[in-house]
């Protein structure tokens, strides 16, 4: 009798990052499913989380937004940039269950090459990417007041209790809805394209402009600064194997956005990255690349895998593949709404 394949499999070990949809057991119809099973769980979880959030948020007393709020839903902006986050953060479950349901493999491979979130690697890259933020941002801020003046500074500073309150909200959420957004668009879709294309770029670009214009269109600068902070992060994905790094920038990012915003009361003012002048595209210019090339030489000194492994800790066992596909060279393998604009992305 033979043995019953297994229901969830990897990838062939040595394929890299946008490769591990390629596990011989899609079908046009697993793709086209696996594409319906996330854009549907992610606009239905949506749709749900928003009027559960509003009636919450108005048995707490926070009231709907004015007609002029903008995009905002609750007319305090903390509690609607809490609502806002979570609902971002959707997005890591809607993907995970519709690899796992209709890509037929482990959902964890979406995470890395490891199939896991490599923690240690995780953490050395969010200690630069919050050093390199941090001074992003400075450099902003000084150009802005060196333009404008003290009016830069200018709004209604919260209270303590609501700025502590505040900041923890923004640790504990912002994580998930930087995570939840380069699951979306550096790691799900970069793999969709790579199951039956065999260069990653095209899904990349296509990412890419999907990334930039997920955030509304706000002005050029904005535009092109996130499309390119976008490029440089899928290479970086692909260079190391993984999302640890993009996670941390895009939380570094956010975090530090999120937080100043509140400090200087000017959280309901606060746009996007898609609103980024033209100062924040030129710093972006030079830092984008510094960030990545550092994470690059990072990961070739410690090793960090760019293929999949022979055998991946927890991962289930392969299936009999065809010989592998050539890819672009890779970081240890001997062969990216966080753009520090000062706003969150």
């Amino acid at each position: 009798m033979q043995p019953e394949p297994p229901r969830r499999v990897a990838a062939p070990a040595g394929t890299q990052y946008h490769e591990q949809a390629r596990n011989g057991r899609q079908r046009a119809w697993h793709r086209l499913g696996e594409f319906a099973v996330v854009a549907g769980l992610f606009l239905v979880a949506m749709v749900l989380l928003v009027g559960i959030g509003m009636a919450v948020g108005q048995a707490l007393g926070f009231g709907p937004a004015p007609e002029d709020g903008g995009d905002r839903l609750l007319a305090d902006p903390l509690a609607d940039q809490a609502l806002a986050l979570t609902g971002l953060a959707l997005g890591i479950p809607a993907v995970l269950l519709g690899v796992l349901w209709c890509g037929r493999r482990p959902p964890g491979t979406v995470v890395s090459v490891a199939g896991r979130m490599r923690w240690r690697w995780l953490g050395l890259c969010a200690a630069v990417a919050f050093a390199v933020m941090a001074v992003q941002m400075g450099v902003l801020v000084l150009w802005e007041w060196l333009a404008a003046g003290d009016e830069v500074f200018e709004g209604d500073v919260p209270g303590m209790t609501r700025l502590l309150v505040g900041l923890v909200l923004f640790a504990a959420l912002v994580p998930f809805q930087a995570a939840a957004e380069e699951f979306i668009f550096r790691g799900w879709l970069v793999q969709f394209f790579g199951g039956f294309l065999r260069s990653p770029w095209p899904g990349l670009c296509v990412a890419s402009v999907l990334f930039a214009l997920a955030h509304g269109f706000g002005g050029w600068s904005g535009f092109f600064l996130l499309l390119y902070s976008a490029l440089w992060w899928g290479w970086l994905v692909l260079r190391t194997g993984g999302l640890e790094a993009v996670i941390a920038m895009h939380t570094a990012n956010n975090v530090l956005s999120f937080g100043l915003a509140l400090a200087l009361g000017q959280l309901a003012d606060a746009g996007t990255a898609a609103d980024a002048p033209w100062q924040a595209l030129v710093v972006e210019l030079v830092s984008a690349p510094v960030f990545c090339l550092v994470i690059d030489r990072m990961a070739r000194a410690r090793g960090i895998a760019s293929r999949r492994p022979a055998d991946p800790a927890g991962a289930p066992p392969e299936a009999p593949a065809a010989p592998g596909l050539p890819g672009l060279p890779g970081a240890g393998s001997g062969t990216g709404t966080g753009t520090g604009t000062g706003l969150p992305a």
